[in-house]
């Protein structure tokens, strides 16, 4: 079954062909797509391929008559809601009308056929069918986007239940601490306490930090101090604040780096904040033991920027939606522990506001991904050749 947007198309019956090219230069318009057929047989195979706004059939015809035409049409869910229209050359008595608009019919045109009421009649259909036309192209579009809401609420839903087992583990642990700390007989004890809560706070603030960030951005809140820099002293940076992750999980990690300077307009502690973001991940969902590297080079007017790993992978229907807000994978979950799952959602609004894109690849499960960053050279500071 075909379906036009643009055009419209109407269906002409009747077995004489002089009748039918009378017709077509009767009814001819761009916007129209006109399908003659000679037979109700013929007739029969054009609407199995085509949806119609208008059948406009010959009373008289050998074999297959109009009338047994329109009762096929009312017969098939598909053809049941045409507008019929009869063209007849005879009279077109009680009896006889009576049988057509039993058939379906909505009108009955004696010959010789009155051009301009022909049109008249006609286009009243045809503009029936652009509407439902575009009725159901809105309904549609409705319906994907009442779904998008659906999705978003219940990603919402199960981020705050994140967010609430995320806050509730380190205020517990603080507590604790500070009831131990009431009874702590030693200085080292006393230390070690501190130590633990120390760490708990930072766990604390980094959620909040997050949580402010994607606020920001989406508020169009967020400033970025752009100046020229080198992209290895922003990898560099990278690199240090994710080494403790990569050699806790006793990971291989390999850099490759330009062998000339790479000059880049950007903020350097949000470059640096994508970039560690996407190291820690690959440290996070990669088991012990695994490979993680970096790579940069830099090809026609940009750098681009790969994190790969050989970890636990992105089932292949999750890699549109990785970097929406409150995306997860259900099956990372228990390896995400300390985040909320919005560092990528974070990760992909930075580099948008630094011109720049970011996609991964992976080929599934338990195969691995790439991160890949695509950023412009800075434009009127020293860039390396290519």
């Amino acid at each position: 079954m075909t379906a036009d947007l643009h055009k419209v198309s109407f269906l002409l019956v009747d077995d004489l062909e002089e009748n039918l090219l009378s017709l077509e230069a009767l009814l001819k318009r761009e916007d129209l797509e006109i399908l003659k057929a000679r037979s109700g047989e013929e007739a029969l195979e054009l609407l199995l391929r085509h949806d119609v706004a208008l059948a406009l059939l010959d009373v008289q015809m050998p074999g297959m008559d109009g009338f047994e035409l329109a009762e096929f049409l009312r017969g098939s869910e598909r053809t049941r809601h045409i507008p019929i229209i009869f063209v007849t050359a005879g009279s077109a008595d009680q009896q006889r009308r009576f049988r057509g608009y039993e058939a379906g019919a909505v009108d009955f045109i004696q010959k010789p056929i009155e051009a301009d009421i022909l049109r008249s009649k006609a286009s009243i259909f045809f503009d029936l069918y652009q509407q439902r036309q575009q009725i159901a192209s809105q309904r549609d579009k409705l319906a994907e986007v009442t779904q998008a809401l659906r999705d978003a609420d219940r990603r919402k839903d199960e981020f705050l239940a994140v967010l609430g087992h995320e806050l509730r583990n380190p205020v517990a642990a603080l507590g604790a601490g500070i009831h131990l700390l009431q009874k702590a007989q030693t200085p080292d004890r006393t230390a070690a306490i501190c130590t633990q809560m120390d760490r708990q706070l930072f766990h604390l603030s980094r959620l909040v930090e997050d949580l402010l960030d994607i606020a920001r951005i989406s508020e169009g809140k967020i400033s970025l101090q752009k100046q020229p820099i080198e992209l290895a002293t922003i990898l560099q940076s990278a690199i240090e604040a994710a080494e403790p992750n990569l050699k806790t999980a006793g990971h291989t990690f390999s850099v490759a780096l330009p062998d000339k300077p790479v000059w880049l307009e950007a903020d350097h502690t949000r470059m640096a904040q994508v970039m560690a973001n996407l190291l820690n991940n690959a440290a996070k969902y990669t088991p012990p033991g695994g490979s993680v590297s970096l790579t940069a080079r830099q090809t026609d007017g940009h750098v681009q920027i790969d994190v790969a790993d050989n970890g636990v992978g992105i089932p292949l229907e999750m890699q549109s939606q990785i970097f929406q807000i409150f995306a997860q994978v259900d099956e990372h979950r228990e390896q995400s522990a300390g985040g909320l799952g919005i560092g990528l959602a974070l990760v992909h609004q930075l580099v948008a506001l630094h011109n720049g894109s970011i996609d991964v690849q992976s080929e599934g499960q338990g195969k691995g991904s790439t991160f890949t960053v695509r950023l412009p050279v800075g434009e009127g500071v020293p860039s390396s050749d290519l």
